[in-house]
């Protein structure tokens, strides 16, 4: 008989960096960025910049938070706070 199988989702997170002042990222950054996340097995889902622009705060979808860190350090960017989140629920659902 065939199974059926009941995939657990996959983990969000919320990162810190510290370096939006220096974000510039263009085309080629954003490509070789992604393929490394691929490689990691991560998603990066959205981002937002801090109002002093110090810091920006990206949810990801990852399987741990080592794939994190294995991922901003292959792209040499910070990961220096990440929190797990237990899901996102977006203000247009609660309404």
């Amino acid at each position: 008989t065939e199974r059926t199988r009941y995939h657990r989702p996959m983990p969000l997170y919320v990162i810190e960096r510290a370096f939006a002042e220096q974000l510039e990222l263009v085309g080629d950054d954003v490509r070789l960025i992604e393929e490394i996340n691929d490689d990691e097995g991560v998603s990066w889902l959205f981002s937002f910049i801090s109002a002093d622009r110090l810091h920006t705060y990206c949810l990801y979808e990852a399987p741990s938070p080592d794939a994190i860190v294995a991922a901003a350090r292959r792209a040499n960017v910070p990961a220096d706070k990440i929190v797990e989140v237990s899901k996102f629920v977006p203000a247009e659902i609660l309404a």
